[in-house]
């Protein structure tokens, strides 16, 4: 019972000083798909509460995904499966690891774990902005060395032409 109450209050306490945003995904004529609630405490731990009504349920190569569909493109979440601190005090990461998609074509049956989309994020006045960026997912089918929360590296990420994709940003305020 302790531990319960322990918990309750933990959420408690965060929400009572933290700072909800919201988060969008932005196509290239700015109109924008909310994604997901962040709730960022003061000590920069944060949680993501991805929602549920502009995601759809796809079965894609044996596996379920929550997808928006696009006209030619879905965009389809893929959680990070390992171990992240999720805090955003010294920098943005942990965050871009929850935001990770992969995109197929509208028409296409299975998904390509190489198209990859990762959402380099920065911090602009009040406001996160990512910027896509092309990925392998590939990368992250095994898990990373013991205590290495962040297995992604800079060769790993690949700028791209905003034009040629269906949602090259992700806005949170």
């Amino acid at each position: 019972m302790k531990c319960i109450l322990g918990a309750v209050l933990s959420v408690a306490a965060m929400t009572a000083t933290a700072d909800t945003r919201e988060v969008f995904l932005q196509d290239g004529q700015g109109a924008r798909i909310q994604i997901a609630t962040l709730t960022i405490a003061a000590d920069g731990s944060y949680e993501t509460e991805m929602l549920g009504a502009p995601f759809s349920d796809h079965f894609l190569s044996m596996r379920p995904f929550k997808c928006l569909e696009g006209p030619e493109k879905h965009w389809c979440h893929v959680p990070y499966p390992y171990e992240i601190a999720r805090n955003i005090h010294a920098d943005l990461t942990d965050l871009e690891y929850d935001l990770l998609f992969v995109w197929k074509g509208a028409n296409e049956y299975g998904i390509n774990m190489w198209n990859g989309v990762y959402y380099q994020l920065e911090q602009v006045g009040g406001v996160i902005v990512g910027t896509l960026h092309e990925m392998d997912m590939d990368v992250l089918s095994a898990p990373p060395p013991a205590g290495e929360l962040r297995p992604l590296q800079d060769k790993d990420l690949h700028a791209s032409d905003p034009e040629s994709h269906w949602l090259p940003r992700v806005i949170i305020e």
